[in-house]
């Protein structure tokens, strides 16, 4: 019988450019965690639960005129964004480790920081869903009007460079008993530059200063979010093997 050529047995999976099945394994991963959430709703609801009392608690606590309301406004915001950022960083690594799922993701047949990756985008997704409820929530309670594409913009930015930060640390303290205690000690430190440049940036949008005042603040963001995601790429592996 003669062999069939070399070509013949492929299988589709060998035809498949590099690049491509790299990207189909970050999506898989990301929509795993979106559909499991669809279904359970429990991290959502908790993030909400959360961020919504903050915003109350500031409500109740902060009797102040409209003037005093615009000046606090962007610390109250990133002040709730971070906790329950963390409190959704926390959880979504904390139910791969109980449930036995992360060392099915570190079997994989793919590269170790498509599981970083596909992490980190479906915790983004969580918390840009947490912010487009409350940023509507807080315009109504404290009359403010936070529709403002620039203040959208540094939220994004913002929350990208805390996702990047918190998804590689998340994965190194889910490995211990003291999780839920060691990832806001390991993060916050590593988070100031990207929080105060939000904040700042947020202040200038809301009290309409002119863009050479806030552009310094955008720029600290936009660097911060590449030189993390670039470290969180290359040290991802080593995290996960410890």
């Amino acid at each position: 019988m003669d062999k069939l050529p070399l070509t013949t047995l492929r299988t589709p999976f060998t035809n498949q450019r590099p690049q491509s099945n790299y990207l189909r394994a970050v999506l898989a991963i990301a929509w795993k965690d979106l559909a499991a959430e669809l279904r359970s709703r429990e991290l959502l609801s908790s993030m909400l639960v959360f961020s919504l009392l903050v915003i109350l608690i500031f409500y109740f606590a902060l009797e102040l005129d409209v003037k005093a309301r615009e000046g606090i406004t962007a610390g109250a915001l990133w002040v709730t964004f971070a906790f329950a950022g963390t409190l959704g960083l926390n959880r979504s690594m904390a139910v791969e480790k109980d449930r036995g799922c992360l060392d099915g993701l570190l079997l994989a047949p793919v590269d170790r920081s498509a599981i970083y990756f596909g992490k980190a985008i479906s915790n983004l997704a969580f918390m840009l869903i947490v912010e487009a409820v409350v940023l509507p929530v807080y315009s109504v309670m404290y009359n403010i009007n936070l529709f403002n594409l620039g203040l959208i913009g540094v939220t994004l930015l913002g929350s990208v460079g805390y996702i990047a930060v918190g998804t590689l640390l998340a994965a190194m303290s889910v490995q211990t008993r003291t999780r839920d205690v060691l990832l806001p000690i390991l993060l916050f430190p590593l988070v100031i530059p990207v929080l105060v440049a939000a904040v700042k940036a947020s202040s200038g949008f809301l009290l309409a200063l002119e863009m050479s005042e806030i552009l310094p603040w955008l720029n600290i963001l936009i660097v911060y979010d590449v030189i993390f995601i670039a470290v969180a790429f290359m040290v991802f592996d080593y995290v996960v093997e410890e």
